[in-house]
């Protein structure tokens, strides 16, 4: 099968950077959302990363208005599926509102499509059935796109198998590295070690056995590393951090999502808010004299 059409559903940090790097590989795209002005802060992020992207070293990039022309920004589900050929969902970490959506795009979408769920700690099995055409679905999970370029290829026990070579070709198409999971686990490879950290750095903090600064420096001295757990987080969205770990019924993880729940409260997403645990575009973990 040769895929043309990619659909995104979610403008949301993930969704936005896959419609982008889907149109610099050559894709028509198509991003579908509820909120218009969601869409519209998905534009402005995409001129941004294209705009750093520049900066870096990436002089071969076709002009931002070359690239976002393949791009269809739509709140019409209708429009957005019509005539693709895959899509990959980025919805909110929710699985009643993954399934309300998988059973409307279910319905809508053409018989050829493939679907896919960028969930980060969902499995596709939970999802599946939903979307009426469960042999055709698999986890198609990415990290940041640009930096973190790793697409964790994870199918569940109805998946058809040719799914996996037809995902593992696109990866690449992409630009990511596609590694396969060969059996369903919560938070595939990669989340399932970060989880384990961020957990971990959740509890020493809640627990007051050390501040977000010293836990962060003890991180980031010790493995050589630009950002420690506070600073990954803050990357990720604390409304991320904050719908994994209150899925998770440990106390200890718990307690930590009522701590993430009280930024949430006060409008602090993370980077992406200009405030989370670190305050941006100059977080203290970056500014000279940190780890020393």
């Amino acid at each position: 099968m040769e895929i043309n059409k990619i659909c995104i559903l979610g403008a949301g940090t993930l969704g936005t950077r896959v419609a982008l790097q889907a149109a610099i590989s050559g894709f028509e795209v198509s991003v579908y959302d509820i909120s218009a002005t969601g869409l519209e802060q998905s534009k402005v992020t995409m001129q941004k990363i294209l705009h750093q992207l520049r900066k870096s070293g990436n002089d071969d990039l076709p002009e931002t208005s070359e690239i976002l022309n393949q791009i269809q920004f739509t709140t019409s589900p209708q429009k957005a599926v019509e005539n693709a050929d895959i899509i990959n969902e980025s919805v909110t970490e929710e699985m009643d509102i993954k399934i309300q959506v998988w059973k409307q795009i279910g319905d809508l979408a053409p018989e050829k499509t493939w679907f896919t769920t960028n969930t980060s700690y969902l499995l596709p099995s939970m999802l599946a059935e939903a979307t009426g055409r469960p042999d055709k679905f698999c986890a198609f999970h990415f990290h940041d796109v640009f930096y973190s370029r790793v697409v964790d290829i994870m199918p569940h026990p109805s998946t058809d198998p040719s799914m996996i070579p037809m995902l593992e070709k696109l990866g690449r198409k992409l630009n990511q590295v596609p590694v396969l999971v060969k059996k369903e686990n919560q938070g595939y490879i990669f989340n399932a070690m970060l989880l384990a950290l961020l957990g971990a750095a959740g509890k020493l903090l809640t627990k007051e056995i050390a501040s977000i600064e010293d836990i962060d420096r003890s991180w980031m001295v010790n493995f050589h590393m630009p950002m420690g757990p506070f600073g990954i987080m803050d990357s990720i969205g604390l409304d991320t951090a904050w719908h994994v770990v209150h899925n998770l019924p440990d106390k200890a993880s718990q307690a930590f999502a009522e701590l993430l729940k009280s930024y949430l409260d006060q409008g602090k997403l993370g980077e992406k808010s200009g405030e989370g645990f670190y305050k941006y575009p100059n977080p203290k973990f970056k500014q000279s004299g940190f780890c020393d």
